[in-house]
């Protein structure tokens, strides 16, 4: 298979973990030029030179993509040392489920979830905009969620940030085509990542959940307990229940891995076997 990857200079939000942190390593590894930004500046670093000493080309800056200026200086860090930004992955993202009756509890990881996940990706779009139209081409990736699928329960907030990401980027699309090409990735759930420690009231889940909700909920106490069928783990397995964070990653460099001209426009990422209904 050709590789597209190869050369390309790509910008990674939260970069220092997750999801990021993997499409990085596996960026890197097809040849990829790498920028991290990470709002932990420290572990961004520390995933950067992790690559750099296994051979690959990255670096990293510390970045609150909650502010325009510094998204603005990390690309223009991608640009300074690497000549261009090709992509821009607009990875970091927070998610607090919670029902409108937890929003004493709830509402400043409300807000931090508006900041992030719609500022954050507007902001990462801007920042990429001028150098990718002045290059006249660029490839724009933004991490929704099957949430922004559908309003549910226990969702308000995350459901509405993963929406208007949906919108703008296809809106981003529509506005310069033929000059940026815009990717949605929609994970289904991925218990494995840290996404899951934002979440302020678990039983919020249920609304991605329904009727399945007592059988998951099992599923991830038996996960917890190693008491869950080594089968149901095994992706060659057609009941695969539970995604692993690296087929987030695969699906992004897949996105990447296109010639120019093809454009991905949104890849749903679930386990065959998994419980959500969205």
């Amino acid at each position: 298979m050709t590789n597209h990857v190869e050369g390309k200079s790509i910008v990674i939000t939260g970069g220092g973990g997750g999801f990021g942190k993997l499409v990085a390593e596996k960026a890197a590894a097809l040849g990829a030029l790498v920028t991290l930004g990470d709002i932990d500046g420290a572990a961004a670093e520390a995933v950067a030179s992790a690559i750099t000493a296994s051979g690959g080309k990255a670096q990293a800056r510390a970045t609150d993509v909650t502010d325009l200026a510094q998204c603005q200086a990390l690309v223009g860090q991608a640009v300074s040392a690497y000549g261009r930004i090709d992509v821009m992955v607009n990875n970091a993202g927070t998610m607090p489920l919670a029902f409108f009756s937890d929003h004493e509890a709830a509402y400043p990881a409300w807000q931090r979830c508006i900041d992030i996940n719609i500022k954050g990706v507007l902001n990462g779009m801007i920042a990429a905009y001028d150098p990718m139209i002045q290059q006249a081409r660029g490839q724009v990736i933004n991490i929704s969620s099957i949430y922004g699928n559908f309003p549910v329960v226990g969702a308000a907030v995350y459901g509405a940030s993963k929406a208007a990401v949906n919108v703008m980027g296809e809106s981003l699309r529509l506005e310069s085509r033929g000059k940026i090409k815009v990717t949605t990735i929609k994970p289904t759930g991925v218990p494995a990542t840290g996404l899951s420690a934002s979440v302020i009231n678990p039983a919020a889940s249920v609304g991605i959940l329904g009727q399945n909700a007592p059988e998951f909920m099992a599923m991830v106490e038996a996960m917890k307990g190693g008491t869950l069928p080594p089968e149901r783990l095994d992706p060659q397995n057609i009941d695969y229940a539970s995604l692993a964070p690296e087929h987030i990653a695969d699906a992004v460099i897949h996105a990447i891995n296109q010639p120019w001209g093809v454009s991905l426009g949104e890849i749903t990422v679930r386990a065959a076997g998994d419980h959500f209904i969205l």
